[in-house]
């Protein structure tokens, strides 16, 4: 499995062999320096791509569910604007959908956050911040991020969140050693939609829904109006599809709160 552990395994057993061969040749210097822009370029890879569960293990799609189900997720809310307008959609078409939500915007919307929860929604946890520069943090600072954002759910809603969502989908060691402190399941995704680039609405949907298929996780945004164009064409196609759009904690069966 190529994950952090296994490739460090790697990179040191070829690096031994690289030494004996060394003793033998001269100038092998080019092969360690190889060695190391390989090993860079993958570590880097898989601190950007979450599907790769290089740092952490995360839910990311079922390939073995039967029933034609897929969850909907959504990043950096609540939104005063477009949070209700996504939950006026989701009501309409009968759809659950999963709110990974900033500390700060629950800190800021406490009505709406509540309001998510009381549809019969699931909320998990996308950093207290959502910094820029938060795969950069130390350990401790990670820790004080995501348990800042629990302690503000559980004085908003009384909920104990043990869902988290990686902030821009990075990992690392120190996110990991987090999670593990706070016991936290980390959710990817496996159709990125990409709402927030400049791409237009119908671009966007054929992008989510050109291999859509059950057990998928979509990662949208409830934070633009477009994202809200993208919703109703993507719960239309569901609909004509009759595929059941449910939260992430009822796809995987796992618990949403302790």
């Amino acid at each position: 499995m190529l994950n952090f552990r296994s490739v460090n395994i790697a990179a040191v057993l070829i690096s031994i062999i690289l030494l004996a061969i060394s003793i033998l040749l001269e100038h092998f210097l080019w092969a360690y320096i190889l060695l190391f822009v390989i090993w860079l370029f993958i570590t880097v890879a898989g601190s950007f791509i979450v599907k790769w569960n290089y740092h952490v293990s995360s839910l990311n799609h079922d390939m073995d569910l039967k029933e034609r189900k897929i969850a909907i997720t959504f990043d950096d809310g609540p939104h005063p604007e477009y949070t209700p307008l996504v939950l006026e959609l989701l009501k309409k078409y009968n759809a659950k959908a999963t709110f990974f939500c900033i500390g700060e915007q629950v800190k800021k919307h406490p009505n709406i956050f509540n309001q998510i929860i009381k549809e019969g929604h699931t909320v998990g946890n996308h950093t207290y911040s959502h910094s820029t520069n938060f795969g950069f943090f130390k350990t401790e600072k990670v820790i004080e991020e995501l348990a800042m954002t629990n302690e503000i759910v559980k004085e908003t809603s009384g909920k104990i969140m043990q869902l988290y969502r990686p902030a821009f989908g990075v990992t690392n060691p120190r996110i990991k050693k987090a999670l593990s402190v706070l016991k936290l399941q980390s959710i990817g995704w496996n159709v990125r939609s990409l709402d927030t680039t400049s791409r237009s609405p119908d671009v966007v949907l054929h992008r989510i829904t050109k291999n859509l298929s059950k057990g998928d996780v979509v990662l949208l945004h409830d934070t633009s109006s477009k994202t809200i164009i993208i919703l109703e064409q993507l719960l239309l196609f569901l609909q004509k599809q009759d595929i059941e759009s449910i939260t992430v904690d009822s796809l995987f069966k796992i618990k949403a709160y302790a």
